[in-house]
């Protein structure tokens, strides 16, 4: 993490994945964070991949370094105290609560009138939604897999909720400077729906279909350039793109296939500079480079791709990632080891690289309602004998 957000004080009342996401970005940026759950723990509490002791290490990830706190919000007065506490510090509370629900922008602006409101929702006209079902919607899975099998192919990434987390993050800091200009507050929602359409518009992916029709699936082929999974001699699985005239020319050359993809362009009257051409006739390409790769071992190949710039990367398991490759994990100064109340295993910090700020060690996740009574006495001024009746009438724990 790093200190640029020290002093600010964000409240998250939430579940899954954007929502969490969101406030894990700005407390790995120096932001205290506090989350409120229902007693015993909320529908993302118990979440797969879960620890040998049962429980979710998806919990732990999401919520590392926040404070946490245990309410009753099965009784009034539980979600009057949650009321409170998103309004309290500097007003700034992030959530994925509906927003006709007793967490409505109304009721917390009218305890703060200069409160800020991150609101995640998946549709933006308030219906549910999760990541796998706005992408159902907006026709990815289509677009996915082999081109001679019609079913959708689902992506294990939950790639809107992360853009929505991130998105948040930014909204939630951009409101805040306008009102540190201004005085005032807002509800700002983040739809998955209204992300996932408008990033499929930012990517031309609109406007392709509206003039040309639905994208047909090319399977692993790169869509409009060049590039797709190849088998090694020794049996291994390399990606191989070339999308710059610099990588495939290098590409070329590493598989010293000069000759035969000149006189292909001149059978075919194109450049292979140009890479939509590479794409359009990737038929005849992937047969040159396949038998090319074919005669290659991996190793040999690795070398001559390094040594010509070429883009490419073996396919491995995570686990093999893990022990085989440095730069991600190992030698990350992204990652710690850190013990979190399942145990110990190495933890990711911010991602950010700041050459000129020293990142410091992520911190552990919290035990749920760990930090309870430490933020009603500091955060709303409770007396503890204030908080032991609390407790006593079953309403924190």
């Amino acid at each position: 993490m790093y200190p640029l957000l020290n002093g600010m004080t964000v409240v998250e009342g939430s579940a899954f994945i954007a929502a969490p996401s969101c406030t894990l970005h700005l407390q790995q940026m120096g932001a205290t964070v506090i989350r409120f759950d229902p007693l015993g723990g909320g529908p993302d509490s118990r979440r797969w991949p879960l620890a040998a002791d049962g429980s979710s290490l998806y919990w732990e990830g999401l919520n590392k370094g926040k404070k946490s706190i245990a309410l009753n919000l099965q009784r009034p007065e539980g979600r009057e105290l949650a009321q409170r506490i998103a309004a309290a510090g500097d007003g700034l509370f992030v959530t994925n609560f509906p927003e006709r629900s007793f967490l409505a922008y109304d009721r917390l602006a009218a305890l703060r009138a200069d409160v800020i409101c991150l609101r995640v929702m998946g549709w933006a006209d308030g219906t549910p939604a999760v990541d796998y079902t706005i992408n159902a919607a907006v026709g990815v899975p289509l677009m996915t897999g082999p081109a001679d099998d019609p079913a959708p192919v689902n992506h294990v990434l939950p790639a809107w909720d992360l853009i929505a987390g991130a998105y948040g993050a930014f909204a939630l800091l951009a409101a805040e400077r306008d009102r540190a200009r201004t005085g005032q507050g807002r509800e700002g929602r983040v739809a998955l729906s209204d992300l996932a359409a408008a990033s499929l518009g930012h990517l031309g992916t609109v406007a392709e279909t509206l003039t040309l029709g639905d994208r047909a699936r090319s399977g692993n082929d790169l869509f409009g350039a060049f590039g797709r999974d190849f088998a090694t001699a020794d049996g291994e699985r390399l990606m191989i793109v070339a999308i710059t005239p610099r990588q495939w020319s290098g590409l070329v050359e590493a598989l010293d296939l000069g000759a035969e993809a000149a006189a292909l362009e001149a059978q075919l009257g194109v450049s292979f500079l140009e890479e939509g051409a590479r794409f359009v006739h990737r038929a005849p390409l992937n047969a040159l480079v396949a038998t090319a790769v074919s005669r290659r071992p991996a190793a040999q190949l690795a070398s001559a791709f390094e040594a010509r710039g070429v883009c490419w990367s073996r396919y491995r398991s995570l686990a093999t990632a893990l022990a085989q490759e440095p730069r991600l994990f190992a030698e990350s100064s992204v990652f710690a080891p850190v013990r979190h109340p399942s145990g110990a295993y190495p933890t990711p910090g911010a991602p950010a690289r700041l050459p000129a700020d020293q990142r410091l060690e992520p911190q552990p996740a919290p035990r749920l309602g760990q930090h309870t009574d430490e933020v009603l006495m500091s955060l709303l001024g409770l007396s503890s004998t204030e908080v032991g009746r609390l407790h006593d009438a079953g309403l924190v724990a």
